[in-house]
This record gives C-alpha cells, sequence and structure tokens, in this order.
C-alpha cells in the first residue's frame, strides 16, 4: 500500500510501538496496516479418499480446486462449507485446515483446506462451475493446472498425507 485509502496522501514508514515501520499517514495522523482479502480453497476428496474433484470455471479449460472469498462475519471454516455447497452442491462432512498463500495477482490471502464430501454426485453444480470431475489421486496430480496456486496446494496437502478421515 503506497497511498493512504482515506484520503489519497502518499504513506512513509514510521516506528510504531511493538510492531516495527508501519505505513503512516501525515494527513491523516494514522498508521495505515495492510488491507487484503480472505479466501479459502478447497481441495474436495470422495468419502474414502481415493478421488478428488477439481473443477474447470468461467470458459477455462485449466482443472483449478473449488475457491471463494470469505464473507464479512463468516470464519474459515464456514466459508469452506458454504462455497463446497454453492459451487458443486456437495455438503463438506469434515474439513482440515493445511496451510495458507498470499496471492499478490488478487492481494488475497488463501487459506488452503481439505475436506471430505458427503457424495460424488456433483449433478447440483451452480453457474460459477463449467464442469466437475473426479480424479484418483495421481490423475488430480497430472491434471491440476500447472504452476499455480492450487497446484501448490495440493502437491503440499498430498506430500503431508492430509487425508482428512
Amino acid at each position: 500500500m503506497k497511498h493512504c485509502y482515506e484520503c489519497g496522501t502518499a504513506l512513509t514508514h514510521k516506528a510504531c510501538e511493538y510492531e516495527g515501520l508501519v505505513p503512516f499517514c501525515d494527513s491523516c495522523n494514522t498508521f495505515r496496516f495492510p488491507i487484503f482479502s480472505t479466501a479459502v480453497s478447497c481441495i474436495i476428496f470422495n468419502k474414502t479418499e481415493d478421488k478428488i474433484l477439481l473443477i474447470q470455471q468461467y470458459g477455462r479449460p485449466d482443472y483449478i480446486l473449488v475457491a471463494g472469498y470469505i464473507s464479512q462475519g463468516e470464519n474459515a471454516e464456514q466459508t469452506v462449507i458454504r462455497e463446497v455447497k454453492e459451487e458443486t452442491g456437495l455438503s463438506v462432512i469434515h474439513h482440515r485446515y493445511m496451510k495458507s498463500e498470499y496471492y499478490e495477482k488478487s492481494n488475497t490471502l488463501i487459506f488452503n483446506y481439505c475436506c471430505i464430501v458427503d457424495s460424488e454426485d456433483v449433478t447440483g453444480m451452480n453457474h460459477e462451475v463449467d464442469k466437475a470431475d473426479w480424479f484418483s489421486v495421481n490423475e488430480a496430480e497430472a491434471v491440476i493446472k500447472k504452476n499455480s496456486l492450487a497446484e501448490k496446494f495440493l502437491v503440499n496437502a498430498l506430500q503431508h498425507k492430509a487425508l482428512v478421515g
């Protein structure tokens, strides 16, 4: 953040007790801590944890993970349950936090979860999802969008044998 989000003045860095150097607006006489969006990304397993659900969206050919922004007043776990239900029609029966990554392109901190859903029936997909397919764990690794944050999350989860149940 280079400018104050209230008045537009260029920010300087000023020592803030116990925080170190923090962007400061001389005009507002206020510290301006970073503002960013928060989201979740979901590695969705079937009940037997031998298949992973990947989706395609917005006319793009790449397979990615279900993801969505955290709504005001909602925690990350509630978002996992809501986003999976909204996009796929499936109900999360168990979830586990894995790791987080900051995604600079959208100024978003993304929390990654593995989850198990109640069914493999994806006929309840909403308009945001063009296609949803179940893949074996090895197939999912092979088809997920290369060099993406989704791939990074998936590889991390599989390296840590992060099956949920």
